[in-house]
């Protein structure tokens, strides 16, 4: 896996035809209404082009075609409309790269034609974004596998951004990372290979890391935790904790956040389907999600000091393995009734954030492909948020919107807490009958939360959309870097 990303050439002039003889493949950026494409490079053939095709630039339609030069040039153009969302212009940048898929470019240019700046400053982000997520290569074990060439340069006319796209090249490598790791097939990524890989990068990011393997959280009480991991036949689970520290912290606030990283779910002994079992290996992604957002982060310097505490484990079938009616004790004391073991994620996750909210940060934020619920509500086109803070609700919404990771909130209101009432243990691990689990699951969670910190949980229903989403080109989406980011640095949160 390597990280690195395409050099980012900037011009403020527009690309000219000579230039364009040495691009094999280009983007043009133009008005999506009253654009005359005349005064394009090569605009009259374009215009021409353009009209046989009945093409209207309106916005949402790729134009592809190649110019009558040297390099017969791939261009791709499309018209950018002011009142798109985020979302929208991530979708059609990832279009746009589409154009050239099979060229395998090293290099490409990305150029505005009559946009304000406003507009070209948008458009130019989502297309890097799309990009640097298309260039990444995924995991691939073929016996004769695919050589992909990388981007050498994304040369940008037309518009500069005066801090050369350093938090768009961040995200990218967290999300890069965040799915690379997801796409990892279970025997290449038990929690030992998990914790090992991890290792090597906090050594080259600088982070500390303590593990708690299975005795450590023996000795802390972490039964929740070690019900899902009794079951597996290598005793190599645990919980990572890493940290980032700043050089200069702006103040004591420190955020945490936590991730779900179940790298096998069969369900247990309440064993899933073969349907159902298919793509468990990705259930490990919330702590991609985590880890890919501390490295942003770190990329970026940030001025707080920032904690990750991953929930490494498989979920396995086995005479040890946990079963429904089990009565187990957390590590904070709460006695917790097994109901169902294909719940493991709320179990391991419990400990995690126990151990997490002892530390006193102001703000956690967890992730976790947790429920079936949350995308029966939205499906996998948004990711579903629920916190412990009534006035993060239109912030939740506004950052999802901003950076084109769209969430929605769900309530946690207390009278959710009758259901999770058990007769033998202080709370039920979940219900049977499906009523609201996505709720539910958080209300469990927030059971296990000390200090009272601000708290966002986000249940990743887009963590796999089929065809991709937004910018991301692979159904496996690592969703949940640049929402987190822009909570954070925009909304700011913390």
């Amino acid at each position: 896996m390597h990280l690195e990303t395409p050099k980012i050439k900037q011009e403020a002039g527009g690309l000219t035809e000579k230039e364009l003889d040495i691009q094999a493949n280009a983007i043009f950026l133009v008005p999506a209404r009253d654009f005359d494409a005349n005064v394009l490079p090569f605009g009259k053939e374009i215009a021409k082009r353009l009209k046989r095709a009945g093409h209207k630039l309106d916005g949402d339609k790729v134009f592809t075609t190649d110019l009558p030069n040297p390099n017969a040039t791939r261009v791709a153009i499309a018209g950018i409309d002011p009142a798109a969302s985020a979302f929208e212009l991530l979708t059609l940048a990832r279009q746009l790269v589409a154009a050239h898929k099979g060229q395998k470019p090293e290099q490409i240019a990305v150029a505005c034609f009559g946009l304000a700046p406003k507009e070209a400053g948008r458009a130019c982000e989502a297309m890097l974004a799309a990009l640097l997520a298309a260039d990444f290569p995924m995991p691939d074990y073929k016996s004769k596998p695919d050589k992909p060439s990388r981007l050498r340069e994304i040369h940008i006319y037309g518009h500069t951004s005066a801090d050369g796209y350093v938090r768009t090249v961040a995200e990218a490598k967290g999300n890069n990372l965040a799915r690379w790791l997801t796409a990892l097939p279970p025997n290449e990524l038990t929690p030992g290979h998990y914790r090992r890989r991890i290792e090597r990068l906090a050594l080259e990011y600088k982070w500390k890391t303590e593990f708690l393997d299975i005795r450590k959280l023996k000795a802390r009480g972490a039964g929740a935790f070690l019900a899902v991991a009794q079951g597996s036949p290598e005793p190599d689970a645990g919980i990572l904790h890493l940290r980032y520290t700043p050089k200069k912290p702006a103040g004591k606030k420190t955020l945490a956040l936590v991730g779900k990283g179940i790298c096998f779910d069969t369900g247990g002994t309440n064993l899933k389907l073969a349907r159902h079992m298919h793509g468990m290996h990705e259930d490990m992604e919330g702590s991609a999600v985590a880890l890919g957002t501390l490295l942003a982060l770190t990329e970026l310097k940030a001025d707080f000091p920032v904690d990750a505490w991953l929930a490494l484990a498989q979920n396995h079938i086995g005479p040890k393995a946990y079963k429904q009616n089990d009565v187990v004790q957390a590590a904070n004391g709460t006695t917790i009734e097994v109901t169902h073991t294909d719940a493991e994620g709320r179990m391991v996750l419990a400990d995690t954030l126990y151990f997490a909210s002892q530390k006193k940060p102001k703000l956690i934020v967890d992730f976790a492909t947790l429920t079936g619920a949350c995308v029966g509500a939205l499906s996998t086109r948004i990711s579903g948020v629920l916190t412990n803070r009534e006035e993060f609700i239109p912030v939740l919404i506004r950052a999802g919107t901003d950076s084109g990771e769209r969430v929605w909130p769900f309530p946690l209101t207390k009278d959710y807490e009758e259901a999770l009432k058990s007769d033998i243990a202080d709370i039920k691990q979940c219900t049977l009958d499906n009523d609201a689990d996505h709720i539910l699951a958080a209300t469990f969670l927030k059971k296990f939360l000390v200090n009272d910190p601000d708290w966002v949980h986000v249940d990743l229903s887009a963590g796999n959309h089929k065809g991709g989403l937004a910018h991301i080109p692979t159904d496996i989406t690592g969703f949940g870097v640049r929402f987190t980011l822009n909570l954070l640095l925009d909304q700011k949160v913390i």
